[in-house]
């Protein structure tokens, strides 16, 4: 039995650049469009061309795809304009795209509040900008925008938009949830209501998250007949975002439902790309990955609970639904006050750290981290700490730069502008180093009269030139006069792999140093430093 082909449609540079604090430059749609091309997604959406100049200049520049049709986006003519005068239409036809998507109404209310025309012009439009695009040689798709508000509201007049392009040739009819409300079973009743008018190797698929649903309307769409399926890298998008593909696409190729019926262009080894592709979204938008996305998020296979970790070590089919492998993501053991031996066990030798299951030191060590969570200490997010307590604990860990002293203060110039300023004595072999910065902060006053003063120290100066601290957070937890402050460091270096240090006290600086030293020791052990005399 042959399996049926379900499409995979790209839109993370055109919808997904509407999301807010989201401005792609040419340069990051360059990077994306890449990648998803060499995953082997069936179109990219790369934008609207005519509408702004980074758009106009991305499809301008011609992005040769091995894989991916490069789609251009517009909307349907305006009812003042023939199509052949349209100008946006004839940036569409003239841009250098395989195919073009154009958007148009499908919901009664929309064509008399938005676009204050009567229900026979916008069918006239959607027709006659159909007829223009077909003839022009370009595949031509269809959005039916707020079809399933319209349908809803008019099956009939919803059913007629879809027609209007279907009867003039349009090769996909997308059926968009845009308001983001409709619930699955919506989506499947009204998919095989569509099917009746509309084959359903010609529909799409583009549901919006409001109500959490993007991904299971997708996949009801797809049950009910429907072959293409949009969406964006991460879920990204306008409000509350899109279809997230880097569900979508692992569902399709690795739960029976779905890979027993049909099939996607992306190849298995490239699945295993997924996970990268997520994080390189992230990496161009310069914010930090969401850890608990499904499939490729940081903590999708994380294992926490004691009880958890000796399952998955005896079988990870105990609590992991696929292997993470096949997505390029990576199993987690963490530890924390709920950890159990296994987990220590487990945590060492991920770290390279071997040690017989009944030397007295996992005991020890056990018992330190709950006691130390208990005072306010997180491990679970704090990698880099947590290693170093253990190797502290083992004695792996060598004396590298001793901080004898530190003072930090905080002034209020006549400007209104509050600067902090902080001096660290350090000592490198027995040699007493004077180091002072100032910053918008305590913390990054600290940090940077470390690191602005990195050729005083010697022989750890080449170690520490690149680190960075990349994220800082403070919670406090408690209230009163035992008030206790936990502190996060995220730190980088020039090798680009992030580290998480944490600090615990009653006092924020204090509480900032700890996590401030651990990074410096983390950077240092990690690049083999050599110890200090």
């Amino acid at each position: 039995m042959s399996k049926e082909k379900i499409y995979i449609f790209d839109t993370t540079l055109r919808d997904g650049a509407q999301t807010q604090g989201v401005d792609f430059s040419i340069d990051d749609k360059e990077k994306i469009s890449k990648a998803l091309d060499n995953l082997g997604v069936d179109y990219i959406e790369g934008g609207w061309p005519g509408a702004n100049p980074t758009d106009t200049e991305f499809f301008n520049k011609d992005p040769k795809f091995k894989n991916a049709n490069l789609t251009a986006f517009g909307m349907t003519k305006k009812t003042e304009h023939s199509a052949e005068n349209d100008p946006m239409l004839s940036s569409l036809i003239n841009s250098k795209s395989n195919s073009i998507c154009l958007f148009g109404k499908s919901w009664d209310f929309h064509v008399k509040v938005a676009l204050n025309i009567t229900n026979d012009q916008n069918l006239e439009n959607i027709s006659e900008s159909a007829k223009h695009i077909v003839k022009s040689g370009k595949e031509f798709m269809f959005d039916a925008e707020h079809f399933f508000d319209g349908y809803k509201a008019n099956p009939e007049y919803a059913i007629s938009c879809l027609k209007a392009a279907f009867d003039n040739g349009a090769r996909w009819i997308v059926l968009c949830d845009t308001n983001g409300g409709t619930l699955p079973h919506e989506v499947s009743k009204i998919v095989n209501d569509v099917i009746e008018h509309i084959p359903g190797k010609n529909l799409g698929i583009h549901a919006h998250n409001d109500t959490e649903n993007a991904v299971a309307n997708s996949l009801a769409a797809v049950q009910a007949g429907a072959r293409q399926v949009q969406g964006t890298i991460n879920g990204l998008g306008e409000r509350c975002g899109n279809a997230n593909l880097m569900s979508l696409i692992p569902t399709f190729y690795l739960k029976k439902d779905f890979s027993d019926k049909f099939e996607i262009n992306i190849k298995k080894e490239n699945i295993k790309n997924l996970t990268q592709c997520s994080r390189l979204l992230d990496e161009v938008l310069n914010r930090k990955p969401n850890k608990h996305l499904p499939y490729v998020g940081a903590s999708a296979f994380s294992h926490k609970g004691g009880m958890h970790v000796s399952a998955v070590q005896k079988d990870p089919k105990t609590y992991e639904h696929i292997n993470p492998e096949e997505v390029g993501n990576i199993r987690n053991i963490v530890v924390s006050d709920q950890s159990g031996q296994s987990n220590i066990m487990s945590r060492l030798k991920s770290i390279g750290i071997d040690i017989k299951k009944n030397d007295p030191k996992i005991k020890k060590l056990l018992e330190e981290v709950k006691d130390r969570e208990f005072i306010g200490y997180s491990y679970d997010g704090a990698d880099a700490s947590f290693e170093l307590l253990a190797r502290r604990l083992i004695g792996d860990i060598p004396r590298y730069i001793s901080i004898n002293e530190y003072d930090v203060s905080v002034k209020k110039d006549n400007t209104g502008e509050i600067i902090s300023f902080a001096k660290a004595q350090l000592e490198v072999d027995g040699k007493k180093i004077l180091c002072e910065g100032k910053g918008n902060g305590p913390v990054n006053a600290l940090d940077n009269a470390i690191r602005q003063n990195v050729n005083k120290l010697a022989k750890y100066s080449e170690y520490l030139k690149d680190l960075k601290l990349v994220d800082y957070k403070v919670r406090i937890l408690n209230t009163g006069t035992e008030a206790v402050t936990r502190v996060s460091i995220e730190s980088t270096d020039s090798k680009g792999k992030n580290w998480f240090t944490i600090g615990v006290s009653p006092n924020i600086i204090e509480a900032s140093f700890k996590a401030l030293v651990d990074s410096l020791d983390y950077k240092l052990f990690k690049d083999n430093a050599p110890a200090s005399t």
